[in-house]
């Protein structure tokens, strides 16, 4: 039976998370949707694939990724924050230009192609954690640019968390089964 997981945070804890939990799984795919994988996280990887003498396939610049995890039985999402940035950036390079009806095109393609990871997992009978940042817990920011991605992101994290079968908050590196 498929798994797909969401765990969200602030900073530190989530990605370790995931890795632990992959750790003894040989051609994990690491699907990075920035275009370089973070020195720590590259550390972790490395040295879990060396402790359990198996393989990883790590992605960056990750796109297409329903396509990514066909036939996949592991796989990890990192991050969903960064995955809805690139939307944004697509539909709206100018913040200033932010409206409502675009906003809500915005959060629609995003989480119509993470619906579509999602079923992509779930034919393969696979599992899949996917990474985000958790900005619920924040101020309201002053710069309105920050505040549309914010909502973005926000109601983003709520649909895909919905969806999973398990979620996780991580805080200050402890991590919490808050679903499933």
């Amino acid at each position: 039976m498929a798994k797909i997981t969401f765990i969200t945070g602030g900073t530190g804890g989530k990605s370790r998370w995931a890795i632990t939990n992959y750790a003894p799984f040989d051609n994990v795919l690491y699907m990075v949707v920035s275009d370089e994988l973070d020195e720590d996280t590259a550390k972790r990887i490395d040295y879990s694939c060396k402790e359990h003498n198996i393989e990883w396939d790590i992605r960056l610049s990750a796109d297409n990724l329903a396509k990514m995890v066909e036939g996949r039985k592991f796989s990890i999402l990192d991050d969903l924050s960064a995955f809805v940035k690139r939307v944004v950036a697509g539909k709206c390079p100018n913040l200033d230009e932010m409206n409502h009806k675009l906003r809500r095109e915005i959060e629609r393609e995003s989480i119509k192609e993470i619906e579509e990871l999602m079923n992509a997992v779930r034919s393969s009978n696979g599992n899949l954690t996917i990474i985000s940042t958790e900005i619920g817990f924040c101020p309201v920011p002053n710069d309105e640019e920050q505040r549309w991605f914010r909502e973005i992101l926000g109601n983003v994290n709520q649909r895909i968390a919905n969806l999973c079968n398990e979620v996780h908050l991580s805080t200050s590196g402890v991590t919490f089964k808050i679903k499933g």
